[in-house]
């Protein structure tokens, strides 16, 4: 199975577990639409909240050092967003993440 498969069954599941397995240590996850960064453990407290919730997942891309996912994810405010996620991978791991998302209409 593909890291972004395990990664997003993962978020879908609240797996702390393997979330914690698949993100490297030096994980590292850069929002552009807000300018925010977070880390291994804000990322997973933020998918275990239950606030993450995708819809449409498909991997776009995906080899041994990037991948790829766009999705459509609603978040619990209401607000809903076109999201694409490029990976890089570090150890076989995540170690990094950015996102660009587009507002979609609720």
């Amino acid at each position: 199975m593909s890291i972004l498969k395990k990664y997003t069954d993962a978020i879908d599941k609240k797996d702390e577990a393997t979330m914690n397995e698949l993100l490297h240590d030096d994980f590292k996850f850069t929002m552009h639409k807000s300018g925010n960064s977070l880390g291994k453990a804000d990322v997973i407290k933020w998918a275990m909240s239950g606030d993450i919730n995708q819809d449409k997942t498909r991997v776009v891309y995906e080899n041994d050092e990037v991948g790829v996912h766009h999705s459509f994810v609603t978040f619990n405010d209401g607000n809903v967003e076109a999201v694409m996620a490029v990976y890089r991978y570090k150890d076989g791991k995540i170690v990094s993440l950015e996102t660009g998302a587009t507002p979609m209409s609720k």
